[in-house]
């Protein structure tokens, strides 16, 4: 991908979304974290490392008061990441970087801890199945970590002696006795998920030299010994007197499927207590209110053929037992809220839901379940974290015109500051615009509509029509991944709407689409796209359609019941869908939904015959979400059975762009470049008519 703009040379200034190298440099923020005190606002930063091969990340600090520049607190060639504070302002955090202590040591992901009077970051603990998580509680000194062990294993040497001979023979067999076996990119098994506390360990033996900063050894306990591989590490939360542990356990059903139960781990003994468990139901564990007494608990139903899932809030008496709605039906307040955070006060809960095309946060009263909009701009907001007084709250924000940075939001007025951040803002080309158009049915279909400045009556731009993924997902906050101020720079307009089937429009828009993939949403975006290409902006003789996962599957279904479209990417996408219900990681979730004959009636690689338009398959190998059958598949039918099939020659309009070692998404920096590329070279030569070089890493 060059540095001009492709369609019309010249007529737009330089940003970062003209060149790729330029795009790839700019420093990614992920996660936030606060100090019990306020005081020190933590986030982590993503930059290329000096070969340009891989992002590294690193500890920085903010200023939650927005005096102080953002400076950076760690450094290594490893990275460092799972921030968390103690109870005492002490910072811990997970890296692989090499223990000074003992650098012969093959370096593990292990517990670092920068001390909150200042100096160096040092080594906690470090264990031979690594740490994979710290957690820690706000009011006492407790600090937990979640880390991997072979099932079977005795304790951490027993463990360690294990995984030596495992590598030391060579040994990667995994025996299953259950159902999943993978999960996205991750094989499941042998090792699985426990949960330690963190605590002292015996002092050094008398008489061995020691100075006097030499710290007391650590030893972890483990809490769940006898959970077995079900335990859900990325749903656990900590109370904060830091007695009790709060997280999702999977239960094994009949017939390889499952649910997931809520549990409470008993700090003090181990004891594991299922407080939740009802058929048709899976829980997850929110925050602990600042009294410890009650829990948010967020329920997903089981869906069916027939009905999407509902999901909910509810309070739960630990003490008791006794659950409540934390939003009462009488509120009718139509959203899928994720709890983030209570009020110092414990009188409400701050939450974050995608609404129309925005994911504000929301103020829930625990009293009456009244549900105020803290923040009123469009953008999206994660991380979400409430001061000490309650004063301020803290976050990431970020939407279509710019990446995630830390702001603070006035508690009272929703009022946002940004704060000073460890890079500026990217300027992109452009202008964005929200649109939508109404169906058949009376919906509204909503959609972000990205344009290059120049775009107008007399010089009217192609249009790429970008499907997202999920499905249950929507177009509202930025994406490194698929970036659309990246082809704007290269003349397009890009459409992202909100077909049938996304969040943020109410259960009813959800259920629209569900279990009719290719009706109502296939006719939600051709309508907007109709709505869009009938503007004196766009020119409707030159459009393309693209997706990634189910967008993918939507791209795929596109091509096979329209030819309106120059071209087609689709990446990581659905196929067959009777092939993948069985094979995907996840087969226990979505066979609920499709019936073997609603599969079939939905399924794009029935209308392989119908396929006209020259189409960009793009697949990675180590997919388990979509496996790779899917893309291998949809490959050879392309060339085998669609309109344009290969020639005696073995070639056709079609490509295939396949990643051996990418998963569900691209993630080597490199590879997001030639994905890119190949991209671009694709669209322009099917859409705009002419020629652009392909990378010459594809050694082609």
């Amino acid at each position: 991908m060059d540095s001009t703009d492709s369609d019309t040379p010249g007529t737009q200034p330089e940003t970062p979304f003209h060149d790729l190298e330029h795009y790839l440099s700019v420093p990614r923020v992920g996660g936030l974290t606060l100090s019990p005190d306020g005081r020190r606002l933590v986030t982590t930063v993503a930059t290329l490392n000096g070969k340009r091969t891989e992002y590294v990340t690193a500890l920085w600090e903010l200023d939650p008061a927005g005096e102080k520049q953002a400076r950076r607190i760690t450094r290594s060639a490893k990275g460092e990441a799972g921030a968390a504070f103690a109870a005492n302002g002490d910072l811990y955090f997970t890296s692989a970087r090499p223990d000074p202590e003992t650098p012969d040591e093959d370096p593990v992901s292990a517990l670092w801890l920068l001390p909150a009077d200042g100096g160096e970051a040092r080594v906690v603990h470090s264990r031979a199945g690594g740490v994979n998580a710290v957690l820690a509680a706000k009011d006492a000194d407790a600090t937990f970590v979640v880390g991997d062990v072979l099932a079977g294993s005795t304790d951490e040497e027993n463990d360690k002696e294990r995984r030596k001979a495992r590598k030391d023979n060579k040994v990667s067999a995994i025996l299953h006795s259950g159902y999943p076996v993978r999960y996205w990119d991750a094989d499941l098994g042998p090792s699985q998920p426990r949960i330690f506390a963190v605590e002292p360990g015996e002092q050094n033996e008398p008489g061995k030299p020691s100075t006097v900063d030499a710290q007391p050894p650590v030893e972890l306990r483990n809490l769940t010994p006898g959970v077995g591989g079900s335990l859900r590490e990325a749903q656990t939360v900590v109370s904060p007197d830091g007695k009790t542990i709060y997280t999702s356990l999977t239960k094994a059903l009949a017939k390889a499927d499952s649910r997931e139960v809520l549990a409470a781990v008993d700090v003090a003994t181990g004891a594991v207590k299922v407080l939740l468990d009802r058929e048709g139901m899976s829980y997850f564990p929110g925050p602990v209110s600042p009294d410890n007494r009650t829990l948010v608990v967020q329920s997903e139903s089981d869906t069916t053929p027939t009905q999407a899932p509902q999901v909910k809030l509810h309070l739960l008496d630990v003490s008791g037992g006794e659950t409540t709605e934390l939003i009462p039906f009488a509120h009718d307040w139509d959203r899928w809220a994720h709890p983030v955070a209570w009020l110092p006060d414990g009188s409400a809960v701050l939450v974050t839901a995608d609404d129309d095309g925005a994911s504000p946060v929301f103020r829930i009263n625990v009293a009456d379940g009244a549900v105020t909009r803290l923040t009123k701009d469009a953008a999206a907001y994660t991380d979400v974290v409430a001061s000490p007084d309650g004063v301020s709250v803290f976050a990431l924000r970020s939407s279509y015109d710019f990446p995630a940075e830390a702001v603070r939001i006035d508690g009272a007025t929703g009022d946002v500051v940004r704060l000073p951040a460890p890079a500026e803002r990217p300027v992109h080309p452009g202008r964005l615009e929200r649109v939508a158009t109404t169906t058949a049915d009376g919906s509204r279909v909503p959609a972000y509509l990205a344009l290059p400045d120049h775009a107008s009556g007399d010089q009217p731009v192609p249009l790429l029509l970008w499907i997202h993924g999920g499905p249950l997902n929507s177009w509202n906050a930025w994406t490194w991944r698929w970036n659309p101020w990246l082809m704007v720079a290269k003349g397009y307009a890009v459409l992202l709407p909100d077909p049938a089937l996304s969040t943020g429009y109410g259960q009813d828009f959800i259920q629209r689409g569900w279990g009719e993939w290719g009706k109502r949403p296939f006719e939600d975006l051709m309508a907007i796209t109709d709505a869009v290409v009938a503007r004196p902006d766009i020119d409707e003789t030159r459009t393309a359609a693209m997706g990634g996962s189910f967008g993918g599957y939507m791209a795929n279904w596109v091509a096979g019941k329209t030819d309106r479209f120059k071209a087609i990417v689709t990446h990581a996408s659905l196929w067959a869908l009777d092939q993948f219900g069985p094979t995907t990681d996840a087969a226990q979730y979505w066979l609920k939904e499709m019936t073997a004959e609603m599969a079939m009636e939905n399924s794009p690689h029935l209308n392989v015959g119908n396929i006209k338009t020259p189409m960009l398959v793009i697949h990675g190998d180590k997919d388990y979400r979509v496996p790779i059958g899917e893309g291998l598949r949809l490959w050879y039918e392309l060339l085998s059975s669609s309109q344009l099939p290969a020639d005696g020659n073995g070639h056709s309009p079609h490509r295939f762009l396949y990643f051996p070692d990418e998963n569900h998404w691209v993630l080597q920096p490199r590879h997001t470049k030639i994905w890119y590329e190949v991209v671009e070279h694709f669209l322009a030569k099917q859409v705009l008519g002419f020629d652009v070089e392909l990378p010459e890493e594809l050694g082609l």
